[in-house]
């Protein structure tokens, strides 16, 4: 009898679903898998993708995979997938309704992080805007009936808002004039406007970041804020330099404006180590990147769900490489606003071990 899949196992399954070229080995060994687990088993491997934003990338190939099997347990996946589709279709219905009401109140927005994934979705519906903090919370509650979700500390400091509104289950967060854990990223919001693109998901157009401010807020998010790096975040940044599309001397540059270029390099060299595991081959980066990186993807395990970046040495050395060049640049507020992050970081532990929850501090 062989022994039950535990997450790790899972998450592997997913990995290869959703990084290695199709093949025959892969399809059998995945279909063998699959025909063992129980249907607790089979609906954490579901959980799991959602989790990881590759619930439709990854099941879509496994019930081809099983079907050519003839697979009992392909009615699972395709239900959870029929599912997806049906939230993703009427969150971005949704959002395209936020963003042309927005508009039109003279708060021009840009949507970032919820489409990197697609032909899957985020969690929440996240955006970005150089319009008033007031200007966007009034179009919200005018055009929508949205009202706003109670703000922690962290929000405040980065000035972010989520809004709730009717009929959508998703949150809609807007994030204004600042980027990054506390708001003192605004080297990289002064340069984001004038570099977006329009794309289609969907039948419906948005606008979108390019492909380096794209790099820059998914680093900001997983190496500088919450310390684990999702599937998808593999799955969409590797795409995204394998297409070419990518000025990698300008990220430098801009990464190094705002003292982040060390984790941007790191971040990319781990996406191009985990690659290969699957593949056999690495994402291709150039020299200046390789060459940058701090660690590699041998310093990264999977724990609760996701691939952990490790907080000491590595992850304080960067906050610290961050901070030292604001104040260099001589970013005042934006050093300050950096500077009060272990104390909300140790707060947030101690609510977490209290009360266990830290949606108060972060």
């Amino acid at each position: 009898m062989q022994p039950s899949p535990n997450a790790e196992t899972l998450f592997r399954i997913l990995s290869e679903l959703s990084l290695a070229p199709e093949s025959a080995e892969i399809a059998r060994s995945t279909s063998a898998a699959i025909n063992t687990m129980t249907p607790e088993q089979l609906a954490s491997l579901v959980s799991l993708s959602s989790k990881n934003h590759v619930i439709v990338r990854a099941l879509s190939r496994l019930g081809r995979i099983l079907r050519a099997e003839r697979s009992p347990q392909t009615s699972v996946f395709d239900s959870a997938l029929e599912s997806e589709r049906i939230r993703i279709d009427r969150a971005l219905g949704f959002l395209h309704k936020i963003c042309s009401r927005l508009e039109e109140s003279g708060c021009p927005v840009t949507v970032i992080k919820s489409l990197d994934h697609w032909p899957d979705l985020g969690s929440d519906l996240d955006l970005y805007t150089d319009a008033d903090e007031m200007d966007v919370v009034r179009a919200m509650r005018t055009a929508f009936h949205a009202t706003v979700h109670e703000r922690s500390w962290g929000d405040r400091l980065a000035n972010k808002w989520n809004f709730i509104v009717p009929g959508l289950p998703e949150l809609v967060e807007i994030h204004i004039r600042r980027l990054g854990q506390t708001g003192e990223q605004t080297a990289v919001t002064q340069t984001l406007a004038g570099r977006t693109r329009v794309v289609n998901a969907g039948s419906r157009s948005y606008r979108v970041l390019s492909p380096e401010h794209r790099i820059i807020v998914s680093t900001l998010q997983r190496m500088y804020r919450h310390f684990y790096i999702r599937l998808c975040d593999v799955v969409d940044n590797a795409h995204l330099i394998e297409s070419e599309s990518v000025d990698f001397d300008y990220l430098r540059d801009l990464g190094k404006a705002a003292g982040i270029w060390d984790g941007i390099a790191t971040y990319l060299a781990i996406i191009s180590d985990y690659v290969e595991s699957y593949r056999g081959y690495r994402v291709p980066l150039p020299s200046l990147v390789t060459g940058s990186a701090k660690f590699s993807a041998d310093q990264v395990d999977f724990r609760r769900d996701f691939l952990r970046v490790p907080i000491l040495p590595h992850s304080l050395n960067l906050y610290a490489a961050e901070l030292r060049t604001l104040v260099l640049r001589g970013q005042v507020r934006d050093s300050l606003r950096l500077s009060l992050l272990p104390g909300l970081a140790t707060a947030a532990a101690l609510e977490l071990k209290i009360t266990g929850s830290d949606k108060g501090i972060w």
